[in-house]
């Protein structure tokens, strides 16, 4: 179904439906600098289940900080700051697009939306523990965000939220929940003071240009001000280019125990990782 929106020269169309619900779009012109407005408002057609996020909206809350922290920089287009709720599909993106590109549809967008979903609740952490996501930002791209509002037609009552897109050039998670690090004593306790970083990649159009390094350097600094000690990761052992870059900033190959079993990323089957920790320095 097609026909005009509220606005002039707007299209409309009626979406096929995704989980019990089907979305009336309305695409209305971009402006100036190329920033599109979206419309979107989902009809129930069927309460078979709680509403899952699709190709390009969803209904969530992201706790990720709004704060936006200038890093002196290799590249001095690129900002690096922490991820804000309409970043998430393209952090999605940049981290699917990275660890599994041989993927293809539609494995490749549940993937997303998996990734999306998991994005957008993820920064809930137990109590005393710190998580952030930090993404590389191109500030020469061209500013293509658009907005959705979702809600439901019943009750009249829509949230706007605002996704971008071609501006994330790579991203980084740190945490101190320490799902990854090897527990200490008999009881198994969860280790403290240790920031460990996961997830670091770039798209493929924006390496060689130093947004690696300048994330792991943004982490560090993250990592001091939240009073860790130390910080650790997992890399692959066959990423020659990601060793060296851990080695240059410091990080030191831990050897395991021989029958240890330290916990470690289940990425893809057959991966073996050096496990990298390095100290914090004092400002």
């Amino acid at each position: 179904m097609r026909g005009s929106c509220p606005g002039g020269g707007a299209s409309a169309s009626l979406a096929p439906s995704f989980n019990g619900f089907r979305a009336m779009i309305c695409r209305r012109p971009a402006t100036v600098n190329c920033t599109s407005r979206i419309g979107i408002s989902f009809i129930q057609t069927a309460k078979t289940g709680p509403f899952r996020a699709g190709d390009r909206a969803t209904g969530g809350i992201c706790y990720a900080s709004q704060a936006v922290e200038l890093l002196p920089t290799l590249c001095p287009e690129i900002v690096v700051r922490d991820a804000r709720l309409e970043d998430c599909w393209e952090v999605a993106d940049t981290h699917c697009s990275s660890f599994f590109p041989g993927y293809k549809f539609p494995l490749d967008l549940v993937l997303r939306i998996d990734r999306y979903i998991a994005l957008l609740s993820g920064f809930s952490v137990p109590p005393g523990c710190m998580k952030t996501c930090l993404v590389a930002v191109n500030s020469n791209s061209v500013n293509n965000s658009f907005t959705i509002e979702c809600g439901d037609v019943t009750d009249a009552s829509f949230q706007e939220y605002s996704l971008s897109r071609g501006s994330i050039a790579g991203i980084l998670t740190l945490d101190t929940v320490a799902d990854y690090l090897p527990r200490r004593g008999p009881l198994k306790q969860r280790r403290t003071g240790i920031a460990y970083i996961a997830n670091v990649a770039v798209r493929k159009e924006e390496r060689r240009k130093g947004i690696a390094k300048m994330l792991v350097q943004e982490a560090e600094a993250r990592a001091r001000s939240w009073g860790c000690r130390s910080m650790a990761l997992h890399c692959d052992v066959n990423n020659i280019a990601a060793l060296r870059l851990y080695k240059n900033q410091g990080f030191k190959c831990i050897r395991v125990p021989e029958g240890a079993k330290w916990p470690e990323p289940k990425i893809a089957k057959g991966v073996q990782y050096n496990f990298m920790m390095k100290l914090v320095p004092k400002a």
